[in-house]
């Protein structure tokens, strides 16, 4: 199987620099990362992709089986870095990208060097003395809608997600990225971003990692990210001056800044 034409993998940067792989979350591609790539590229060879099912991926090698299960997107991740031969890549996860991340850390850790997982939620529902935010009822309703009018889903729940309605732009980008995810698909990764427990997986994490939370987040609010810093060993936590779940978009030179400086502490 061709994985490059699978994951429409793209490559820049410079030939021998250190290698960031960069992974989008739910209803997004790898054009989510546009705005901190030019940045990273100047030192980082970077690697983008798209899951399959996501973007420019081949859609003919989707299957519900294999992405029922964050293992799956894994599974991606683990190609693209065997394809092209990464050793101690720094994984860049946004969103559920994040603990795809700590699974394919575990299932290649040659492959993977450090963490840095940008608005991260190991569980999206509250859970005793856990809170992730939502409660069952939240999710089943969220599901429901989405399962029911996927488009008018995406309509109302991206300018949420997003954040910054005094920014509508980014809300309508958003909007149009999940609007361009074929509803079948879309249905099964939603079941398995907000009906997945990670909690456990964050203990096995023993590479450097950088948590990065926003100041205001309707999706992962703050007491996740102080979980995930907590659960994680050894992990830095940096708050950034921004709104919303997708900081790579609604603040690039904060997001770039603090994965910077993260890269700079590895060497």
């Amino acid at each position: 199987m061709d994985i490059r034409r699978r994951n429409n993998v793209n490559v820049t940067g410079p030939e021998g620099a250190p290698v960031l792989l960069l992974a989008h979350g739910f209803g997004c591609d790898q054009n989510m990362w546009r705005l901190v790539v030019p940045a990273l590229a100047e030192r980082y060879r970077v690697v983008l992709f798209d899951y399959v099912g996501s973007g420019g991926s081949d859609l003919a090698a989707w299957s519900e089986e294999r992405y029922s299960s964050l293992r799956g997107y894994a599974g991606d991740v683990v190609d693209v870095c065997e394809e092209l031969d990464l050793r101690q890549a720094v994984f860049v996860g946004h969103s559920v990208s994040a603990m795809v991340g700590v699974l394919a850390a575990q299932a290649a850790p040659e492959r993977i060097g450090a963490l840095v997982m940008v608005t991260p939620s190991p569980r999206y529902i509250d859970d005793e003395d856990y809170r992730g935010g939502f409660s069952t009822e939240d999710i089943d309703e969220l599901l429901a809608s989405l399962e029911a009018n996927y488009l008018g889903w995406s309509s109302a729940m991206a300018p949420v997600i997003m954040g910054n309605p005094d920014r509508p732009e980014l809300g309508q980008e958003l909007t149009n990225s999940f609007c361009a995810t074929d509803p079948d698909i879309a249905r099964v990764f939603a079941r398995t971003t907000f009906l997945t427990d990670s909690r456990e997986d964050l203990k096995s994490v023993s590479v450097p990692t950088l948590v990065l939370e926003c100041e205001q987040d309707a999706i992962a609010p703050r007491e996740v990210g102080a979980y995930v810093h907590a659960a994680t060993p050894g992990s830095r936590l940096v708050t950034l001056d921004a709104t919303g779940h997708c900081p790579q978009l609604s603040a690039p030179e904060a997001t770039t800044g603090a994965i910077l400086g993260f890269l700079e502490s590895l060497r």
